[in-house]
């Protein structure tokens, strides 16, 4: 169980990875279109194809592709952390709502081709290939009753594959297709089995061509509402998330129960002798998120802690409740609030938790 969660979930990371991807291609094309992106001087030196960082800024604003500016510097640095954007000198890995020099690596050559690139641009070639084919494998479909648009077969995909001088041998296809697999790029119909060669139904789990919005990078529930997946602890609004957190039921004791139950006020929290303890604990994000859930409204408790994540190793428990986040206070805000402030702001997150006495 623990290795079929660890593997969903890097699929979804690898997932939201190619929609980072995909989303920062549509962008720079347009600002190519726009001229935002073009060669610039500064102190007796010209960089070719860049864009000013406060100018994109404001573009972002004024075409709404964010609600304003700080989000708009929160997508921009999404798209840095990701390695599609970069400081022309690279001496900055934080961008800036300011008169700085930026640069699509896509356009000066330095994006990072590893494999896990090269699978994905492989994906979305075929993809587009698949498309375009007037007799395309990708039709409605049934498995088991249930009908799934744009599926295929995957002994035919191998066929496609060899047919197309794709693979050399089917052996080298079905390595292929458990790779696009692997990558989140394709999946079985039902989500149940790994690729084969057989007649087992498959689909594409990206549409590369869908025009996408700058703020879905920001918003893992959108997506997960748009495809069926399950989200990372960045932003879980699943209560029972089947693969993701595992909530620590035995923790949950009467005591705090009670205190749910009654809904504990803020002013309860804070009063003079009650019994909690506060902690504050600093928790750095890896490329999955955080690992915490949180809910209730005003104030807001942690639910659920992955026990494999960041959240997990820097002490995080489930029953705390949560007063500040990187020292703002949020004991008057809902889960689904507090939730947005850890996803836009630093990798770095600093908690202020009151815990029950036990």
């Amino acid at each position: 169980m623990e290795r079929t969660s660890s593997i969903r979930r890097r699929t979804v990371a690898r997932q939201h990875k190619a929609e980072v991807m995909i989303a920062g291609e549509q962008l720079r094309l347009k600002l190519h279109d726009g001229k935002l992106i073009k060669d610039r001087r500064y102190h007796l030196r010209t960089y070719p194809n860049c864009f000013v960082a406060q100018e994109l800024t404001d573009w972002l604003v004024s075409h709404k592709e964010a609600a304003d500016r700080v989000t708009a510097v929160c997508l921009m640095q999404h798209l840095m952390d990701h390695d599609i954007v970069h400081h022309v000198c690279d001496k900055r890995s934080v961008f800036k709502d300011a008169k700085l020099l930026f640069r699509f690596r896509k356009d000066d050559g330095t994006f990072p081709f590893n494999t896990e690139v090269k699978i994905f641009m492989r994906g979305q070639r075929l993809y587009e290939h698949l498309i375009a084919d007037k007799n395309s494998i990708l039709q409605l479909r049934e498995e088991h009753g249930v009908a799934y648009q744009r599926s295929f077969p995957g002994c035919q995909f191998i066929d496609w594959l060899l047919q197309n001088g794709e693979a050399e041998s089917r052996r080298q296809g079905l390595d292929l297709c458990r790779a696009l697999q692997e990558h989140g790029i394709i999946q079985h119909v039902a989500k149940k089995h790994e690729f084969f060669d057989s007649g087992l139904l498959y689909q594409f789990c990206i549409n590369f061509r869908r025009r996408r919005r700058l703020s879905e990078l920001l918003n893992d529930s959108e997506r997960d509402k748009d495809e069926g997946k399950a989200a990372h602890a960045q932003e879980d609004h699943h209560l029972d998330s089947p693969f993701v957190v595992r909530r620590n039921s035995q923790r949950h004791d009467g005591a705090f129960q009670s205190v749910l139950k009654r809904n504990v006020t803020c002013e309860e929290l804070l009063a003079p002798g009650a019994p909690f303890i506060k902690k504050v604990l600093t928790v750095i994000g890896d490329t999955l998120g955080w690992g915490f859930v949180v809910r209730g409204v005003a104030p807001c408790y942690v639910q659920a802690v992955d026990p494999g994540s960041p959240a997990a190793a820097a002490g995080i428990k489930v029953q705390q409740f949560v007063c500040q986040v990187n020292g703002q206070c949020v004991l008057h805000l809902d889960y689904r609030t507090v939730s947005r402030l850890v996803m836009t702001g630093p990798r770095t997150v600093v908690l202020e938790l009151l815990e029950p006495i036990e």
